[in-house]
């Protein structure tokens, strides 16, 4: 018996929890379950009556906690919040099953209607209440969009009269952390990512999942909806309310697991290109010469960052599907693309064929609930690395490696007109949708390419990303009385952003006027992506902005880039100011 090491701490409301614990399998095991609770429940200062096989207990209780077989009793135990867990996790962790049971107490409970009363109507919360949240917004990159989305929670919260503390999962770490006492005390969460996101903290809490797109939109209707949610994991097991019901629903798509993938990859091609930049800065053969800081700072970048993108890649692919155990087959699928020359096409594949092999082996596999604790340490990573090794090495290996040569050669070889062609369909698509599944699909696009020594896509999408946010800055500038005080002023921070590579800088703008600006900003970002391929500019960083001219070696042919920056602001202006020529400062669409 293993019980974690540092004690819950004591609720200041005393919750009276009734444990039911049956294991017709192994009565030992159901005896060193009840020991385990009753144990923690000391520690916790919890009441906590157990109700084992041989010795039934009854009462009155806050919540019910169903320990192994005792789901099937579920119906005994009507009208009270209800939470089930296994044998294993209550001998292992009996502080976290307490803690989710106790947190699914302290939730409101609707009042039982008269019994003359008619039928109710849809849950709604209730009005004026005091409601307190805990939220967590995330992107891809981590940086606009996740801040963006926290700040439409926050004042979605105030308008509403709530207090909410929204933890972001950034670019540079979490930042406003939830801690344990917080999350217990919160009526709801609200989790706005566009990658995965844990939420085993979350057990027991009114929960509810959805992208940054979402909380920017409607953020009281996403409050409201996590207020009115089933409690994760509130349900016994088999039960049509359960937890793995909303789960299902609410489960994040293929778009959802690329993007984590490619959040955690991002900070490696940007350390590995830029190195890469420098060591070519002494000269492009300089790193050749052993023990020199080119061959250095060469070594840094090509042999170490980049040589972990692929790996890293698959892994958090796998890891948004299955969890931590999708993890380790993640690495080894991703592992054995670069080796196989499969490259990120191979890194996507492996990711997510470890991540559903990975989950199919945690959810599905039968395995003796005496031996469960083995199935993520040992019989999840082994069998779902060997399923996945072996079909990346006999079977999907070798053509994906030719399809990812035949795509490099292709787009090497390309003539002019097929890569301004390129060019403007990868800008165009950056600024269709600032920052959503368009805009990430093109930048997914370029950055998988870095890896492949394919630098020309990205600096299209790069420059073409600067120039929505670049442009409407300027239009604010020299079409002043088409714009209200308020856009002049966000028009100031605008040119920041975008000089910052921060493409959802223009978003204000385009939600407030859709129709005109949004067409204007496609024709800038398809202006500029075209010049960039057309002077044969190239780019070895996926971020970084404007800032990245200045690196030597980072950006080929400097002098091309810029134009194609400062002609596709140019247009983006003009566009705007025509466009908006007939509506009012202010007037929305």
């Amino acid at each position: 018996m293993t019980p974690d090491a540092a004690p819950a701490p004591a609720l200041k409301t005393a919750t009276r929890l009734l444990a039911v614990i049956r294991h017709a399998a192994s009565p030992p095991h159901a005896t060193m379950a009840a020991e385990a609770l009753r144990e923690a429940a000391e520690r916790a200062g919890l009441d906590l009556t157990l109700d084992t096989a041989e010795q039934p207990a009854a009462g009155t209780a806050d919540a019910v906690l169903l320990v192994g077989d005792a789901t099937v009793e579920a119906a005994r135990h009507a009208g009270r919040p209800l939470i089930a867990t296994t044998i294993v996790e209550a001998i292992r962790r009996p502080e976290a099953a307490l803690r989710a049971a106790s947190s699914l107490a302290l939730l409101p409970r609707p009042a039982a209607a008269p019994a003359t009363a008619a039928a109710p109507a849809a849950a709604t919360p209730d009005e004026g209440a005091n409601r307190t949240l805990v939220g967590i917004t995330a992107c891809p990159t981590g940086i606009a969009h996740t801040f963006m989305a926290a700040a439409a929670l926050e004042k979605a919260a105030k308008q509403l009269g709530y207090d909410i503390k929204v933890e972001t999962q950034g670019s540079v770490g979490a930042k406003n952390t939830l801690t344990a006492e917080e999350i217990a005390a919160a009526d709801a969460v609200v989790i706005a990512a566009d990658t995965g996101v844990d939420r085993s903290r979350f057990a027991g809490k009114r929960l509810i999942v959805a992208g940054t797109n979402d909380a920017l939109k409607d953020g009281k209707g996403l409050i409201n909806r996590a207020l009115v949610a089933e409690p994760q994991g509130g349900a016994p097991g088999g039960a049509p309310s359960a937890a793995g019901a909303p789960a299902k629903a609410q489960a994040p798509g293929l778009y959802k697991h690329l993007m984590t993938g490619v959040s955690y990859m991002i900070p490696l091609v940007t350390a590995g290109g830029l190195c890469i930049a420098l060591s070519f800065a002494f000269g492009i053969e300089a790193f050749k010469e052993p023990g020199s800081l080119p061959a250095a700072l060469f070594q840094i970048g090509a042999q170490s960052a980049l040589a972990l993108m692929v790996p890293v890649l698959a892994a958090f692919i796998a890891f948004s599907i299955a969890d931590r155990p999708g993890l380790a087959p993640g690495f080894v699928g991703g592992a054995l693309a670069g080796a196989v020359n499969a490259g990120f096409l191979g890194g996507i594949v492996a990711g997510f064929l470890a991540g559903y092999v990975a989950k199919f082996l945690r959810d599905r596999l039968p395995f003796p609930e005496s031996l469960e604790g083995l199935k993520p340490v040992l019989v999840i990573p082994l069998l779902a690395s060997l399923v996945t090794g072996l079909l990346m090495i006999y079977v999907l290996g070798a053509p994906i490696a030719a399809a990812l040569a035949w795509l490099t050669e292709f787009l090497r070889g390309m003539g002019s007109t097929n890569a301004v062609i390129l060019g403007v369909l990868l800008g165009a698509m950056m600024a269709a949708d600032m920052g959503g599944p368009v805009n990430k699909a093109a930048y997914a696009f370029g950055v998988g390419l870095l890896g492949s020594e394919t630098y020309a896509p990205m600096a299209a999408i790069m420059a073409a990303g600067m120039t929505p946010p670049l442009g409407i800055a300027l239009a604010t500038f020299l079409a002043r009385s088409r714009f209200s005080q308020e856009e002049r002023d966000a028009g100031k921070a605008a040119a920041i952003l975008g000089a910052a590579f921060i493409t959802e800088g223009a978003i204000p703008f385009a939600a407030k006027d859709p129709l005109r600006v949004i067409p204007a900003l496609v024709a800038g970002s398809a202006v500029t992506g075209g010049l960039v391929m057309l002077f044969g500019c190239t780019l070895r960083a996926p971020h970084g902005g404007i800032f990245v001219v200045g690196i030597p070696g980072a950006v080929g042919n400097p002098l091309g880039y810029l134009l194609a920056i400062l002609a596709g602001t140019l247009v983006t202006a003009a566009a705007v100011a025509v466009l908006k020529r007939s509506a009012p400062a202010g007037v929305t669409a």
